[in-house]
């Protein structure tokens, strides 16, 4: 009988190391797919799962049980996806104060011609809350509720967030195709 994500997270919380290597061996590669989603880069999405894998042994110890594991890992992987959008403007403004506006310019420009897949591109334009929000609901067929319980909205939130989404998609991919 295989054993539910909850007990071993709080055998894992209880310093079972065998618990968390399980956990982590079933939930890598989901924390993976977030992460890039999250991202939009392969290599950022690495580093955030490994800084993710990192810290989830302290963690872990927060762990209460109140949702399903799976949605308590959701949450704190867009908890760290947030702390490195933080990061990462106040690097950003950081090296514009010192004139690197334009080595930043050429860099963002070279990861733009880089994207392939116009989603990825397309999810990434939208604000953090709307890009936390599809990632959800693209991950593994995950419901509005799910979502919700996640992001710690209701669930008419995520509905309303993906209609705004749709809008939002349809009208750059209009404006795309009118140049």
């Amino acid at each position: 009988m295989k054993t539910s994500d909850e007990d071993l997270a709080r055998a894992a919380a209880g310093g079972d190391a065998e618990a968390f290597a399980t956990l982590l061996q079933r939930h890598y590669d989901r924390v993976f797919r977030l992460a890039f989603r999250l991202t939009g880069r392969a290599d950022q999405a690495e580093d955030l799962t490994q800084d993710i894998c990192a810290a989830l042994p302290a963690k872990i110890i927060g762990f209460r049980a109140q949702a399903k594991f799976t949605t308590w890992l959701y949450r704190v992987v867009v908890n760290a996806a947030e702390d490195a959008r933080r990061r990462q403007a106040s690097h950003s403004r950081a090296a514009a104060g010192w004139g690197d506006v334009e080595q930043m310019r050429r860099a963002e420009a070279t990861e733009a011609a880089e994207a392939v897949d116009w989603l990825q591109r397309a999810m990434r334009s939208l604000p953090p809350e709307l890009q936390d929000t599809l990632a959800l609901t693209l991950e593994d067929g995950m419901t509005h509720a799910e979502a919700a319980a996640v992001l710690g909205v209701s669930e008419g939130t995520v509905s309303w967030r993906m209609s705004d989404i749709r809008k939002r998609l349809r009208a750059q991919r209009q404006e795309e195709l009118a140049q």
